[in-house]
């Protein structure tokens, strides 16, 4: 564990996830501060974004096909 490579990929990882950690506080406070988007988050659902909660809450009202975007941007960010 005292490798000098090992070290500097923690590091890296530990900034990353802070960084993500961070963002995911801001997406949670600021639609609360600031008001949702206007418009539909799914047309073809009819939902809008003012429907979604914040929170876990939102969980089960995002479509699936929103959850799959999420998790591609996701993944492309912790491959980049």
């Amino acid at each position: 564990d005292g490798n000098k490579e090992n070290f500097a990929r923690r590091r890296q990882t530990e900034l990353k996830h802070g960084r993500i950690a961070q963002l995911a506080a801001m997406g949670y406070i600021t639609p609360e501060i600031t008001g949702k988007l206007p418009g539909y988050l799914s047309p073809s659902a009819g939902l809008k974004f003012a429907d979604v909660p914040s929170g876990l809450a939102a969980i089960s009202k995002v479509p699936a096909a929103g959850w799959g975007q999420i998790l591609a941007y996701m993944a492309f960010c912790e491959v980049s």
